[in-house]
């Protein structure tokens, strides 16, 4: 019987592995906005990274660049061995649900990406693996310098060569990312639906755009800083609590001070109630114009003209 996966070519190579890890990311600034990815093929054996590959592919969204990623991090593995079986880690649930048949992909252009990243491999030899952000960091490292060349008009080169090349720094030393900033924030909820209706609403209001949703979760921002709304068998039944120890609240950058008070009045029919309207709008002090909201789960969030 014809196998449309059988090939010529699909012969191990001579002393390459036969099994390999792919780790693929992609990010959008702005989604859509200026996105990459970054792809990188590793030994399971020994844990080294073979080869890896960053590419900036212009205006695009932070689904479309993930899907690119993997992609190439495939073709990257077809390279090495033809024949190995590959596992594939990313942070992007919805990839690993979406290429594992567990989710519909209704989006065209990412109906098109996963179509060609199942023709790169036989999809027999290849598994899927969700793995949390910081479990991804040399994916994420490369996705973000190709960012980052592609917004300086450069192109992506390896640490390795972009180091020899006299008079010329490495490209991810244009843009800094210090160590000690917030990578994301996690909010766990009972009740994930009036999370979204009153956190979710508010975020994309700030500028956090809808990223990505799973069952138990959504995500919004970007690669650069994004929030997790997350429900699940693990959240405690018990109300949130911000007067205990721990966190209190969050506070965000809202815009001039029109744009505080146009947030506030319309948060009333997205389930959030003003605090200390007695002091509104400067409870935090005279020199501080600020709106305090609470949600019905006690969420509080501090919306800040600058």
């Amino acid at each position: 019987m014809f196998d449309p996966y059988e090939s010529d070519h699909d012969q191990q190579p001579a002393d390459a592995p036969a099994r390999l890890i792919v780790e693929a990311d992609g990010g959008s600034r702005g989604n859509p906005g200026h996105a990459g990815y970054g792809a990188l093929v590793r030994d399971p054996d020994t844990g080294r990274i073979l080869v890896e590959k960053a590419a900036y592919i212009g205006k695009a969204s932070n689904n479309v660049a993930e899907y690119s990623g993997l992609v190439s991090g495939l073709e990257l593995a077809r390279e090495i061995n033809p024949a190995a079986s590959v596992h594939v880690k990313m942070d992007s649930k919805l990839v690993v649900e979406q290429m594992s048949g567990r989710w519909q992909i209704k989006h065209a252009d990412m109906r098109v990406l996963a179509a060609k990243a199942r023709k790169v491999l036989d999809p027999r030899r290849v598994t899927y693996e969700w793995i949390p952000r910081e479990r991804n960091k040399d994916a994420d490292r490369l996705s973000n310098e190709a960012m980052d060349a592609g917004m300086a008009g450069v192109d992506w080169k390896p640490r390795a060569a972009a180091a020899t090349t006299a008079g010329e720094p490495p490209v991810a030393a244009a843009v800094p990312r210090p160590a000690g900033r917030l990578h994301h924030l996690e909010v766990w909820t009972r009740d994930l639906t009036a999370a979204e209706a009153s956190l979710g609403w508010l975020l994309e209001r700030l500028g956090f755009p809808r990223m990505e949703s799973w069952k138990d979760g959504v995500s919004y921002g970007s690669d650069d800083f994004y929030v997790v709304l997350e429900s699940g068998p693990d959240v405690a039944d018990a109300s949130h609590e911000r007067r205990r120890p721990g966190v209190n609240h969050l506070a965000f950058r809202a815009g001039s001070r029109a744009d505080v008070d146009l947030l506030a009045r319309r948060a009333g029919s997205h389930g959030w109630t003003l605090l200390f309207a007695g002091r509104h709008p400067f409870a935090g002090g005279p020199e501080h114009y600020a709106a305090y909201l609470e949600n019905a789960e006690g969420f509080e969030v501090e919306l800040v003209a600058v």
